[in-house]
């Protein structure tokens, strides 16, 4: 079932029209991190050591990073290939007649999940390492053991992150009878968390806001609180997990206080550092994947299956 799912996708427009954008917006992008590169435009990091990283985050301004286009990009590919996982087995009347088979309705479910999510991680991985031979053919710049593994590290993250759109889509294509109307329920929440989330939080960061000369406490207190609430969104979580893996210069994802800046030594974290200071949020992302996996087998083992005529 997997490999008839697998192939499935791979040979519908659908699927070859959405990866074709992509593969040319990360084209794009890779270009745009090479003229950055020997135009003599940094990262933000002091230390120009992990400089094959770079290719991943850094741009001269006329396109988004890398990392920007699989976090934008990478949720319509899961909601693609989720929203009529389904609701048009259903409607088509095939569902009805492939569970009369000696067939599990949980193998159908997770059929349908592993195939999708293989294809992710095919695609995600496959344009990774594009990205990485494409530096090294431009830019002539080996990467070291530890910027592969943090590359790696990060397709992983991008794969776990699409799998919980993916998983979202299939809960929609399972309550919603019709595809049209999970299509649209999945756009609309990665809409709201891609762009109006942070705008609310923003909003509530205005309105609850201390005053500038209350204690350190209560500063630290409110500015921890928003983080919070930044942190229930996926596209939040991915973007801490990535910038820690592909930025070894970054230190802290919260607040820190002048106190507990005085002494520490400037200098890059190494891989298991970064690991387990993106760890909360991997956690976080893959615990989101497995609640909506979890609502959409319930509801699945549920409903009733009734065959057409």
């Amino acid at each position: 079932m997997v490999q008839k799912e697998f192939g499935d996708h791979m040979r519908s427009w659908r699927f070859i029209i959405l990866i074709a954008i992509i593969a040319l917006a990360c084209i794009g992008s890779i270009y745009t991190a090479v003229t950055a590169l020997r135009d003599g435009v940094k990262s933000e990091q002091a230390d120009n050591s992990f400089l094959f990283l770079q290719m991943f985050t850094v741009s001269d301004g006329t396109l988004p990073t890398f990392v920007t286009f699989v976090s934008f990009l990478g949720p319509l590919v899961g909601i693609a290939l989720g929203f009529d996982a389904v609701n048009t087995e259903r409607n088509k009347g095939t569902l009805s007649r492939l569970l009369s088979q000696p067939i599990y309705r949980d193998d159908f479910i997770l059929a349908k999940f592993t195939a999708s999510l293989l294809l992710v991680a095919v695609v995600l991985y496959s344009l990774g390492f594009l990205v990485m031979g494409l530096g090294l053919f431009t830019i002539g710049y080996p990467p070291t053991p530890e910027e592969v593994m943090r590359v790696v590290l990060f397709l992983f993250v991008a794969t776990v992150y699409v799998g919980f759109w993916l998983n979202l889509a299939i809960l929609f294509s399972i309550r919603f009878r019709q595809a049209a109307t999970s299509a649209l329920s999945g756009i609309a929440l990665w809409l709201f968390f891609t762009i109006f989330y942070s705008m609310l939080v923003g909003i509530i960061d205005k309105a609850t806001a201390p005053a500038d000369s209350s204690a350190l406490s209560i500063l630290l207190r409110h500015a921890n609180r928003m983080l919070l609430l930044n942190r229930l969104s996926p596209a939040y979580l991915f973007s801490e997990a990535t910038s820690t893996l592909l930025t070894p210069g970054v230190r802290s994802l919260g607040p820190l206080t002048t106190a507990q800046v005085i002494g520490a030594i400037s200098s890059p974290l190494s891989l298991m550092q970064s690991i387990l200071l993106s760890w909360p949020q991997l956690v976080g992302l893959i615990a989101a994947t497995m609640i909506c996996f979890g609502i959409s087998y319930v509801l699945f083992m549920r409903q009733e299956v009734r065959s057409k005529g």
